[in-house]
């Protein structure tokens, strides 16, 4: 309230300024009246635990206003089953969930067993591994080699699993969130931690919920739709890929010329002296644009950067539930992810990491997996279980298909960090497709776009900015004619 009185006042007003008559008045005529960005300066940090990662991916990383530090499956070896329960299911049909938790487990540690020699043998090859070697170098490699079997294996466990992490947003965005409990394939959880999130604000102040007339909504539009057929859809957006993880669909055609005219218009220089391909040159090259090197993502901070806002590309994309769990974090490329409930399939529908597709045994036991995660799912519906309830049971390897849009902008500092060799592997290989399809669009571009390693070598050191996490191949003497072993 004392945010919203400096608006109208000739000095900062302070917070021990304002009445309680003050804070009725104007909190009811800010909120009711649509101003609401006076509560994105309320903040409030959560620390959660147990709750589901299909939560997490559904609904509270489903938008872009929020901050959280989660919990990595990629480098934390989950050793004991640790999922949710959905509390409406019976005892036998309990029993059926709790036993097909149990067996992803199962097939968790033993596909990390059996991955660990396989990625040990191809990371010693790229380290030069030999009886010579320093034993650090060698342990080194021990670890990465567990690391990238697990990063794996994870492929396995059920969306169920449950992660911790610190999640932080402003008093409007939580606001949003328990208006909007019901708009996710979780409702049930969602509101049960909404409800734990906006108890815990109450407690700090009472009126900061209660003055308003905000309770979730019913009866949303999504879950009045026709029944549809799940595998009909994944059928017709597979074939539009044409084989591709991602496929632009649409894109700015004129979008050199627009971001040359916005890079004169911040300059202001005229065309006859700065041409379209040195506009471009002066936004993209990091031999003469020093942001492009940064580690820090400053770009809508730089006036010369800004133009690149103007060109956009769309995506429609096909990856795995993991995957874009780490993709949505992309906020400034959102994306319109399906709601699961709705696009179910009874066949199993999945993808397959690089190591276990290079790995015989690991191939049998990830298909077995994926075929006991589905049958289990499907033996629920049969049994009269909600959808919302057996889609938990997903693997993480289920096959999400959304599209994707974003500003070059964005995707430049997107394409940059997941061009590495130390990106999530279906992330990196949707990127080096999306980096191919706007380099054939703009031959022009081609040159500017890449990894770190790739803008700085020969410019700015070091080269890699991984440190001691450095992927152990030159890829800046050869991108984009590199190929990725593990």
């Amino acid at each position: 309230m004392a945010a919203a009185r400096t608006c109208y006042a000739p000095r900062l007003i302070g917070p021990e300024e304002i009445t309680e008559k003050q804070r009725v008045m104007i909190g009811s005529s800010t909120y009711f009246g649509g101003h609401h960005t006076v509560y994105q300066h309320a903040h409030f940090e959560f620390g959660l635990e147990n709750i589901s990662r299909h939560f997490v991916w559904s609904f509270l990383h489903a938008h872009p206003f929020y901050n959280s530090e989660q919990q990595s499956q990629r480098y934390v070896r989950l050793d004991r089953a640790h999922a949710f329960v959905p509390a409406s299911l019976a005892s036998a049909e309990r029993a059926i969930y709790e036993k097909a938790v149990a067996r992803a487990w199962e097939h968790y540690r033993e596909l990390t067993r059996v991955l660990e020699p396989g990625a040990r043998e191809i990371l010693s090859d790229i380290w030069h591994i030999s009886p010579m070697s320093h034993p650090k170098r060698a342990q080194k490699v021990e670890r990465q080699a567990e690391k990238r079997a697990i990063e794996v294996a994870r492929y396995v466990l059920p969306v169920a699993a449950f992660t911790t992490m610190v999640h932080t947003v402003s008093g409007i965005v939580l606001h949003r969130l328990w208006r909007m409990a019901g708009a996710s394939d979780t409702p049930t959880e969602a509101r049960n931690i909404i409800g734990e999130m906006v108890a815990r604000v109450r407690e700090v102040d009472p009126q900061f919920f209660d003055r308003f007339d905000n309770e979730p909504m019913e009866d949303l539009p999504e879950w009045q739709a026709p029944a549809h057929d799940g595998e009909a859809f994944a059928q017709e957006f597979d074939t539009r890929l044409a084989g591709l993880t991602s496929r632009l669909i649409d894109y700015s055609p004129g979008a050199i010329a627009a971001m040359a005219e916005s890079y004169r218009a911040v300059a202001g220089l005229t065309a006859s002296e700065c041409s379209d391909a040195e506009a471009l040159d002066r936004m993209l090259n990091p031999a003469r644009n020093p942001y492009r090197r940064e580690t820090l993502n400053i770009g809508v901070h730089a006036p010369m950067m800004r133009p690149l806002q103007h060109a956009n590309f769309t995506f429609a994309k096909k990856i795995s539930h993991t995957a874009d769990s780490q993709d949505q974090r992309h906020r400034m490329v959102p994306g319109s992810r399906p709601l699961l409930t709705l696009a179910d399939t009874r066949s199993p529908d999945y993808i397959t990491p690089m190591l276990i597709r290079e790995n015989p045994r690991a191939l049998e036991i990830y298909q077995k997996a994926m075929e006991e995660a589905w049958a289990a799912k499907n033996e629920l519906l049969d049994r009269g279980v909600s959808r919302e309830s057996a889609l938990y049971l997903l693997p993480n390897a289920k096959s999400i298909r959304l599209v994707e849009s974003g500003s070059l902008l964005h995707l430049l500092h997107k394409w940059t960090m997941r061009t590495c060799f130390n990106a999530q592997e279906e992330i990196y290989q949707s990127s080096i497709e999306e980096v191919e399809q706007v380099r054939a669009a703009f031959p022009s571009m081609a040159r500017y776009i890449g990894p770190p390693c790739y803008l700085r070598a020969g410019i700015s050191t070091p080269i890699c900015t991984e440190g001691s996490h450095f992927c152990g191949v030159k890829v800046w003497r050869d991108f984009p004619n590199i190929q990725r072993r593990i």
